[in-house]
């Protein structure tokens, strides 16, 4: 079975093909040039269809790393 973590990893290689893996849990808003509003957007719709789940505009605001998204779709999805 593919945990969240897994399925997430694909979401961000998808939306970050030149960040390495290993760099995903550190991730972020204010560490990750690359991670723009288009960015922002672009992941959120990536996860939202991988995971079959429909987020709110306040989710757009605060998931803002790949902690916060992790943490989000553990509760989200238990």
């Amino acid at each position: 079975m593919t945990t969240i973590r897994q399925r997430l990893v694909l979401c961000f290689a998808n939306v970050f093909p030149n960040l390495p893996e290993h760099s995903f849990p550190d991730a972020s808003l204010a560490t990750l040039p690359d991670w723009d509003s288009v960015a922002q957007v672009t992941l959120l719709s990536a996860i939202s269809e991988e995971f079959g789940i429909e987020m709110e505009m306040s989710d757009f605001e605060s998931l803002n790393s790949y902690v916060r998204i992790v943490a989000f779709l553990e509760n989200k999805l238990a």
